[in-house]
């Protein structure tokens, strides 16, 4: 309450704070998982580590995360992406590994945090780079850790849901592992969801801080059924008109029109 009534500018400075001392508290976890572990430290930890790490900075920001749905096991999780914060909200309902642009690698803080959780890094820029990973993407789905993917390649104002890069998929094609679709919205009480979301040419930093200043920012997570196919392309299309249909389920608006490639 008290929070609430302060300005943007004084809210934004103390949930920094709050922020900055989180990822101290976290990092300081990870370093002592690493001594202890050292070389044991197994992929599936750093996923644990994560899914624990997000928790307790979700939780210090007053963010609310809700999820529903059957929760995948194992095997690919893909979903329309909006924010950096589908990643925090992501981590903290479940404890997956993230296939994330190399941008990433870029973000204050945030990048140490990526680096930590296991991140598998695509170079999204080049054609042929999202091969590279490829190996590290099918490792991971055959030792049964969930693999987070946002298969759109960027984010978007939510207004629509960007075809899906089929080369993405090969790896959950080539080691028969589980597809399964989901879909995040946001609701923020002084604002509207795209305030939240960071697409365009929008810069990290001013938003992050925009971001902390709001009030009441609420994400909504719906999974979906498993997908069943045998090819990237077919994997690709269905995910996106699964993740599409429950998009426009959980933010109460049809989808603006995208042709898929």
């Amino acid at each position: 309450m008290i929070l609430s009534s302060l300005s943007k500018a004084t809210k934004a400075t103390i949930r920094g704070g709050l922020l900055a001392i989180s990822l101290i508290e976290v990092w300081s976890r990870f370093a002592i998982l690493r001594m202890k572990l050292g070389t044991a430290l197994t992929l599936r930890d750093r996923a644990e580590w994560l899914h624990r790490a997000c928790a307790i900075i979700v939780r210090r920001l007053s963010m609310d995360v809700s999820a529903s749905g059957p929760l995948p096991q194992d095997g690919l999780l893909v979903s329309n992406h909006l924010s950096h914060l589908d990643i925090l909200l992501y981590a903290a309902v479940m404890p997956c590994v993230f296939v994330s642009k190399s941008d990433v690698l870029q973000w204050p803080m945030f990048s140490i945090l990526a680096r930590c959780g296991g991140t598998i890094f695509v170079e999204r820029s080049r054609v042929h780079a999202v091969h590279d990973p490829a190996s590290e993407i099918a490792d991971a789905l055959r030792s049964g850790i969930r693999v987070m993917l946002f298969p759109e390649g960027t984010s978007t104002d939510g207004s629509t849901v960007l075809p899906f890069r089929s080369a993405f998929f090969e790896p959950a094609v080539a080691t028969g592992a589980v597809i399964s679709p989901a879909a995040i919205a946001y609701t923020v009480s002084d604002g509207v969801e795209a305030d939240l979301c960071y697409y365009g040419d929008i810069t990290f930093f001013p938003h992050l801080l925009t971001v902390l200043a709001r009030r009441r920012v609420r994400g909504t997570i719906l999974f979906g059924n498993e997908i069943h196919v045998n090819n990237r392309k077919s994997a690709a299309r269905a995910a996106w008109k699964e993740v599409v249909a429950i998009r426009e389920r959980i933010a109460g608006a049809p989808i603006a029109e995208s042709e898929f490639a």
